[in-house]
């Protein structure tokens, strides 16, 4: 095991409506009996029960101080706009929170690009050789693909060997635009370039349809930074 490996965290499968439930939880539509009521229903063991609880609660109800601002913001946009994919929210919000998710959304993003496919096995080695060669890497790996499937982004075809993407979800509010762009630099941990942002293989599943440089030139969240004569990154804005 490489001793240097960075920690996996999203370890567990995460159905859609037990993302949306805790989403819920935190924007006070929902009481925390709902998503209990939830899991009690997918028969969970108390080891997988504890352990997908605290997934959920890094996620929306009990999340890292410095993301908390980040999901009240999602949280608001839920409620402003109910009618808005609440997939992206989560999506969102496991990138920002979770790297494991991230990158294995970012690998089965830029394999599938071409073909709209992509082997597990190539997503496994990849993340094999970030993570090391450990027990439960492949576990969890699994563990993310499959909930991208629960998530509506990706169906495993041929047994789960193969990975196929689904339709984009249209993204057309402002806000979660900039709100998943967002979650995209906080993934990445360092500015992103602004003319690759309409397709940042993390955000695969949705076609971002706003003017995103317009939008990113005027959100408090970035700043934006000259590397060149005609490239520009996106950063957060410091504090």
């Amino acid at each position: 095991m490489n001793a240097s490996a960075p920690k996996i965290g999203f370890d567990r499968f995460i159905q859609l409506d037990w993302a949306a439930a805790a989403l819920n939880v935190r924007a006070g539509v929902a009481e925390l009996d709902d998503l209990n009521a939830l899991l009690d229903t997918a028969g969970l063991g108390v080891a997988a029960r504890k352990k997908t609880r605290t997934v959920l609660n890094r996620l929306w109800l009990e999340p890292r101080a410095e993301l908390v601002d980040y999901a009240d913001r999602g949280v608001a946009i839920h409620k402003a706009q109910p009618g808005i994919p609440v997939a992206a929210l989560c999506w969102g919000m496991a990138m920002a929170t979770y790297p494991f998710f991230g990158k294995v959304a970012e690998l089965v993003g830029r394999l599938s690009a071409i073909q709209g496919d992509c082997a597990s096995a190539e997503v496994h080695r990849r993340m094999s050789e970030i993570y090391g060669e450990r027990e439960g890497t492949r576990r969890m790996t699994n563990m993310v693909i499959q909930s991208l499937a629960s998530w509506g982004a990706v169906e495993r075809i041929e047994k789960g060997r193969r990975v196929t993407r689904l339709p984009q979800e249209r993204i057309d509010s402002d806000a979660l635009t900039v709100w998943l762009i967002e979650a995209a630099v906080r993934y990445a941990r360092k500015p992103v370039p602004a003319a690759g942002l309409q397709s940042l293989p993390v955000l695969f599943p949705f076609n971002l349809m706003r003017p995103l440089a317009y939008l990113v030139s005027n959100s408090p969240s970035f700043n934006l930074r000259s590397e060149g004569p005609s490239n520009q990154l996106v950063a957060l804005r410091e504090g």
